[in-house]
């Protein structure tokens, strides 16, 4: 891809935004966090700015500041409402952007999420998507009580490893229940009484370390046949699950060098994959593409905008620190990085607004515009499904004869 090409852009939603202390500020609207109007209007707010997607967080347990373990604190925001859920309400008040609920895979079952994320891309004429992720925290599997996870100290643990080595058995097993029913199963000739054609129903018979799953879903197949699989990732163990098993990854470049080889090394994941495709497995030839995340502070003075992250460092008593790298400045000056890490080989970008109320209108009223004048953004939706926007095909179905 050329760096004039346009490029896919992505808000993450979360809370009030991605900063600890942005539920204090004047545009936050705490008091509604848990109603369906919140994320309405933020929904909408991104369409306007022909935004590809939006992804809502979600997890297993309550929010931590830290990672792998439980915090005590009553000074930030705890407590989610369901993404899928959350999606599926949102879905009928919008038409063009993308829906892409976080579902958590490590203590719940892909049979259910199959046919929920299928529910959303009907709910949604075509338009849903879903970011996995695990869970290594031993108090959230202690809510399910169905195994132990060992407390680990960071992400390079094997623990973590056989995670992710699931979660791609997991995704596996979620595509082929979406292609278990064929697209012409569905009859429904009231004449001759037949609703269905029974041989266009197919089990599945997913044997493998983590699951057995005979199928087929109870969800015919949905409208986009394969609804986007996302993935973040931070290192080589999440890059291969997005190599093999995503149709986005989203991951945290430090700057365009650093981008250029997380790249190189999912494309390298690729074409192992597609190795393996000869065998039997993998995915080997679809498009993968590779998102940067970056949390963004937006202001018209870059001034402005490093003062603000500062005050709200100042309201949650600690530094602000992120897994993605943190923009302070201007929409133009962020345009400008934007397109030097396109360069390097990202596709597109997810965004998390550090205050929602502020940045999120900050991106698509400033950000959108400055691009737009690049030639390095939409102009209008052009396509009906979250896969036409993106530029993915719509896959065929693997058990069609």
């Amino acid at each position: 891809m050329s760096p004039s090409s346009p490029l896919h852009l992505a808000v993450a939603l979360d809370g009030t935004g991605w900063h600890p202390a942005s539920w204090r500020e004047p545009v936050a609207r705490p008091r509604d966090l848990f109603t369906a109007a919140h994320w309405a209007d933020l929904v909408a707010e991104a369409e306007r700015g022909l935004l590809d997607f939006v992804t809502f967080e979600d997890g297993l347990g309550l929010q931590s500041s830290h990672h792998l373990a439980p915090d005590d604190r009553t000074d930030q925001v705890r407590g989610r409402l369901d993404a899928v859920l959350l999606a599926a309400r949102i879905a009928p008040l919008t038409r063009h952007i993308g829906l892409v609920p976080t579902a958590v895979v490590t203590h719940t079952e892909p049979f259910h999420l199959s046919k929920a994320i299928a529910t959303l891309d009907y709910v949604s004429t075509g338009r849903a998507g879903v970011r996995v992720q695990i869970s290594a925290r031993p108090n959230e599997a202690d809510h399910f009580g169905r195994r132990t996870i060992p407390r680990i100290e960071s992400y390079d643990s094997p623990v973590v490893t056989d995670l992710f080595d699931e979660a791609a058995d997991y995704v596996e097993v979620v595509r082929r229940l979406w292609d278990s029913w064929e697209d012409d199963a569905e009859i429904r000739d009231a004449a001759t009484g037949r609703f269905i054609d029974r041989d266009k129903l197919h089990y599945i018979d997913f044997e493998g370390r983590h699951f057995s799953v005979k199928g087929p879903s109870i969800t015919p197949r949905p409208p986009q046949g394969q609804p986007l699989v996302t993935a973040l990732a931070h290192q080589t163990v999440p890059y291969r699950l997005v190599a093999r098993q995503a149709d986005v990854g989203y991951v945290t470049p430090r700057d365009a060098e650093h981008a250029r080889q997380i790249v190189a090394e999912i494309r390298a994941e690729q074409e192992t994959a597609g190795r393996a495709e000869r065998e039997g497995a993998g995915r080997a030839g679809q498009p993968v593409h590779v998102f940067g995340d970056l949390v963004v502070f937006l202001d018209d003075d870059p001034a402005a905008a490093t003062a603000r992250r500062e005050r709200l460092d100042e309201a949650a008593r600690e530094p602000y620190e992120s897994d993605a790298r943190i923009f302070a400045g201007t929409p133009a000056q962020l345009a400008d990085l934007l397109q030097e890490f396109q360069s390097a080989g990202l596709t597109g970008f997810r965004l998390r607004p550090a205050v929602l109320g502020h940045d999120l209108p900050a991106i698509t009223r400033g950000l959108v515009p400055e691009l737009q004048r690049r030639d390095a953004f939409r102009q209008a939706y052009e396509a009906d499904t979250l896969r036409g926007l993106l530029g993915l095909a719509r896959p065929a179905n693997r058990y069609a004869a």
